[in-house]
């Protein structure tokens, strides 16, 4: 209870600090005001705070918290501590939603969707949702076909890997212009989402979110073995379509948003686990919550250090602070195998 004191205090003071900070330096009494609306305001610091660092700093906040639990859930599922949620290949698919909209719509009209302002982001959006719940239900019915996890890991990994190969036929067949497009989008942000956009994904992953702790019993007995869930009752296959159904899902409208964000799924686990020194679902669900909100904020911060013109790509960041903790994990499990180098 401490920790998660600690880490809400902690979520409340780096979310001040994204609307503080940035290439335009803010004083805290100005936030202050333009949040609570007290009037007087200048109207260029109003713009910034309003349209762009709060509609940020909410988006890493649920963005983060949403990955970090789709994370927890397919290493759960998978008994495997480096899965993660684009390891079925529901981020490629999106990727390959998002590339129809941006490389073959310029190919075939002349003019790519991306480049119709609202509207092109809106096709985006919708392609990258399409994409990635299109995957999703072909790996839901697969789960159906297969016993093994194992199994399915692979075939998840291939249509991963078809997404990625249709990508780069449709990259040739593009134009420099429409291709960078699309490079900038995979490279994720927070900084896409914004306006009304900003109200409806905040609403579906509030919505979302909470359902994560209906799985909390599930995850538990996954976690006691096949076998013993069986004997206590779990229908193995519903309970593995339930859970990859509800972490694509997250995965979906995430990396509809804000495109593919790389490492932040799979290392908050990893934290939460180090930090709490427990695998219980009880725990870990509300800690990946909040540690992942936390995670997200504070990637979303550092990519928009004083100084620097615009913001560096937020896969950058994460990976930098997400590559870490993937190597301990390696290490670590070798370790704990007994494999010598």
């Amino acid at each position: 209870m401490p920790y998660m004191l600690l880490i809400t205090a902690l979520i409340v003071f780096v979310f001040m600090l994204n609307l503080l900070l940035g290439s335009v330096s803010i004083p805290f009494r100005a936030v202050w005001n333009i949040i609570w609306n007290a009037g007087g305001n200048d109207i260029i610091q109003q713009n910034i705070v309003l349209k762009s660092r709060l509609p940020q700093a909410v988006t890493a906040i649920v963005a983060g918290a949403g990955l970090s639990i789709s994370g927890l859930q397919m290493q759960t599922v998978f008994r495997n501590p480096l899965a993660g949620p684009s390891v079925l290949g529901i981020s490629s698919g999106a990727s390959m939603g998002v590339a129809f909209v941006v490389l073959l719509s310029g190919s075939i009209g002349g003019v790519a969707l991306s480049r119709l302002g609202f509207a092109g982001d809106m096709a985006m959006t919708v392609g990258a949702i399409a994409g990635s719940l299109s995957v999703m239900a072909l790996i839901v019915y697969v789960s159906q076909k297969v016993k093994g996890n194992v199994t399915l890991l692979i075939i998840g990994v291939m249509i991963g890997y078809v997404a990625n190969a249709i990508i780069g036929v449709l990259k040739f067949f593009s134009v420099e212009e429409d291709i960078r497009a699309f490079v900038v989008w995979g490279l994720g942000s927070f900084a896409r989402v914004s306006g009304n956009q900003t109200t409806l994904f905040f609403y579906m992953m509030i919505i979302v979110l909470p359902l994560s702790f209906l799985l909390v019993k599930t995850l538990n007995l996954l976690l006691l073995g096949d076998a013993y869930a069986r004997n206590l009752g779990l229908n193995i296959k519903r309970a593995r379509m339930y859970v990859i159904s509800y972490s694509g899902i997250l995965v979906a409208i995430v990396t509809a948003y804000c495109g593919p964000i790389n490492f932040l799924g799979l290392a908050v686990p990893h934290l939460c686990r180090g930090i709490f020194k427990t695998s219980d679902h009880r725990t870990l669900t509300p800690a990946c919550i909040l540690v992942g909100a936390l995670f997200a904020l504070t990637c979303n911060l550092i990519a928009r250090m004083p100084g620097i013109e615009g913001a560096l790509p937020v896969n950058s960041v994460t990976a930098l602070v997400g590559a870490p903790v993937v190597i301990t994990v390696l290490f670590r499990k070798r370790r704990n195998n007994g494999i010598a180098e």
